[in-house]
């Protein structure tokens, strides 16, 4: 019989990955990020509100919890079955390609703001893929 503990612990990994991305949505405006603020203001007559970099809580640590927690949630998981073990690369796979190509679009975005926040937060992980 196996123990318990270890499929709590990671039953526990997987329920924090998911908070972490649910969590991650409202600190950075979950309203905008699935676009529902910009088809209320345009419904509305207004023009599109422009972006501000902010740093709230998780984000201090990681310059995206978004994808951190999604990576957790896709791995922390006691029965790691081959269609699980390819959704969890597969989805892996596309987080190293998205974070490439955000972090592109955001340094366009916020220039040297975003270059000195590189510097000290991890990519992923904290202090793990800080750019120099």
């Amino acid at each position: 019989m196996q123990s318990p503990v270890p499929a709590t612990i990671l039953w526990a990994l997987f329920a924090a990955g998911w908070a972490i991305v649910l969590s991650s949505t409202f600190l950075i405006n979950h309203v905008e990020l699935f676009g529902l603020m910009q088809v209320y203001r345009h419904w509305r007559g207004h023009s599109a509100i422009d972006p501000r970099f902010r740093m709230p809580l998780f984000y201090r640590l990681v310059r995206h919890p978004l994808y951190s927690g999604f990576l957790i949630a896709f791995w922390a998981t006691p029965v790691m079955t081959v269609g699980h073990a390819v959704l969890a690369a597969g989805m892996s796979i596309y987080v190293l390609v998205a974070v490439h190509y955000e972090e592109h679009d955001v340094v366009a975005l916020f220039g040297q703001n975003y270059a000195a926040y590189q510097a000290s937060a991890g990519m992923l992980v904290p202090g793990v893929g800080r750019r120099g």
